[in-house]
C-alpha cells in the first residue's frame, strides 16, 4: 500500500491498496457461479461497490467494458451473500439492484442459493 495525499499540504494522507489485477465480468460470473447479466446490472452503477473496485475500460466500441478488482469480487460476494439471507431479502435486493425485468425473473426462478 502507498499513501495517497488528500490534496492538502499537511502531508497527511490515507492508505489505499494498489490494484494489481482486474477481472472481466465473465470471469467473475464463473468464479462466483452467478448469472452474468445480473452482475452486469449490479456493476452498471459504479456506486454499488466501493470506489475503485469497478473499472470502466474504453474499448473504442459502443459499450465500455467493466472490470472488477479482487477486492471488488470479495465485496460483491459479501453483498450477494447478505442478500440471500432469506427469499424476501433476495427479492428486494434484485428489485433494488437489478433493473432488468427479464434478468430478475430468471434469477428469481433459480432462487437464492
Amino acid at each position: 500500500m502507498e499513501p495517497v495525499t488528500d490534496g492538502r499540504r499537511t502531508g497527511r494522507g490515507r492508505i489505499m491498496p494498489k490494484v494489481t489485477q482486474l477481472y472481466a465480468l465473465e470471469r467473475v460470473a464463473q468464479m462466483l457461479g452467478e448469472d452474468l447479466e445480473m452482475l452486469e446490472a449490479i456493476v452498471s452503477n459504479d456506486d454499488n461497490l466501493s470506489y475503485g473496485n469497478i473499472i470502466s475500460v474504453d474499448t473504442a466500441t459502443e459499450e465500455n467494458t467493466k472490470l472488477i478488482s479482487a477486492h471488488g469480487i470479495e465485496e460483491l460476494r459479501d453483498i450477494l451473500s447478505d442478500a440471500r439471507r432469506s427469499p424476501e431479502h433476495w427479492h428486494t435486493f434484485l428489485e433494488d439492484f437489478v433493473n432488468e425485468p427479464d434478468v430478475i425473473t430468471r434469477v428469481k426462478e433459480n432462487g437464492p442459493r
